[in-house]
């Protein structure tokens, strides 16, 4: 069973050697509409916390020559947030360790100035002039305004289960850890984004929230979501359903796995499992990515011993983002992390009967979340 909330895995969970060598962040992803023409604009808002335990008075950004010449490695919480499509961009706003309030235990909640992330709000505000994001490149983000005030309603969970339980967790058996408390989310509130107010309505705001935390950032990085699904066997939209597709090549104890992918659909309230580490289930993975057209093309098919699941997703490329962060060491190794929220495709269920598939439904895909990047090793 993946669809189990466990908000304990939504604490803050830089302690020990994370506390100066991890990162932990929040994602929030959804659609709003503005608020004059009704017209869909996608937006995301994350909190992200880096190396705590090297907190100075003020942020510190790991792509300065000053602190890679004086080995220092980057601390502070960033908050993000941005949007897809026309006028896409990422914002970031910075603060030293030590002027966040954080309860990191469950439920979480973490403040700085006017900036708010817990499991059931979101507030903040990010102003960036042209003239300072081309100052500041080691902020690694465009200029804009925006700001946010969201209640957030997680229905429905992806609990990964591998490696987040305490014992994994203490021991660092794995370099990222990912649970997606509210992989169908519904959101409600308001956007200001460059001057125009959006609203974000729960029923059609396709929301989504996941954590990830960890030492280093996987690479192959892929992630696909949606909640916004139709389908073709009965022409209705899934109301009680989502996929979620997330990892790459993930390591233990420093130790690289093959390319190994984690994939579940809950279909209106029947789950489809495609956990590699569940190995029960005996999953086998396949997926390939694309980016020599206009659009990028993620393929993934996933089988286990019941089912089998083939996806196709694309997103236009003059719709996505190159998506920045740095790792805890300070050095910025995804530098084509494709980033995008408007993807589209579609999903393939199959269950295993008597040794045969039999076709369950073909599921139109709209709205998705969509993530790819892979760097040279060093």
């Amino acid at each position: 069973m993946f669809n189990k909330h466990d908000i304990t895995r939504n604490e803050f969970m830089l302690h020990g050697p994370l506390a100066e060598s991890g990162y932990d962040w929040w994602w929030h992803s959804f659609t709003a509409r503005d608020a004059e023409t009704g017209e869909e604009k996608p937006f995301f808002i994350e909190f992200f916390i880096c190396n705590p335990a090297l907190a100075e008075d003020l942020p510190v950004f790991g792509q300065l020559e000053e602190n890679k010449k004086a080995g220092k490695r980057p601390s502070y919480l960033m908050v993000k947030a941005g949007t897809w499509g026309k006028e896409k961009c990422q914002l970031h706003r910075f603060f030293s360790m030590k002027a966040v309030s954080m309860h990191g235990s469950a439920p979480y909640k973490i403040e700085a100035g006017n900036c708010l992330a817990s499991e059931t709000h979101l507030k903040g505000e990010i102003s960036i002039s042209p003239e300072k994001a081309a100052a500041h490149p080691e902020w690694m983000c465009d200029s804009g305004e925006i700001s946010f005030d969201l209640k957030i309603k997680k229905e429905i969970a992806f609990n990964v289960g591998y490696g987040a339980g305490k014992p994994l967790r203490t021991a660092e058996a794995f370099s990222m850890f990912w649970h997606a408390e509210g992989m169908k989310s519904k959101y409600s509130g308001t956007v200001v984004f460059n001057g125009r107010k959006y609203n974000v309505e729960p029923e059609n705001c396709y929301g989504y929230a996941d954590k990830n935390w960890g030492r280093d950032f996987t690479s192959p990085w892929v992630w696909l979501s949606s909640n916004c699904l139709k389908s073709r066997k009965t022409g209705e939209y899934l109301e009680n359903s989502v996929f979620d597709i997330g990892g790459g090549r993930p390591k233990v104890y420093f130790l690289p796995l093959d390319r190994r992918l984690l994939g579940v659909f809950y279909y209106e309230g029947k789950e489809y499992d495609f956990n590699f580490s569940h190995l029960w289930l005996n999953v086998k993975t396949e997926f390939s990515f694309d980016d020599s057209g206009d659009e990028v093309v993620w393929n993934v098919r996933q089988e286990n011993i019941h089912a089998v699941m083939e996806t196709e997703i694309r997103c236009k490329k003059s719709d996505m983002l190159f998506i920045n962060y740095e790792a805890p060491d300070g050095k910025k190794r995804h530098n084509k992390l494709y980033n995008g929220g408007n993807g589209y495709g579609l999903v393939k269920l199959y269950d295993k009967i008597d040794g045969q598939l039999v076709p369950v439904d073909e599921i139109e895909v709209t709205h998705t979340g969509c993530e790819y990047g892979e760097y040279d090793p060093e």
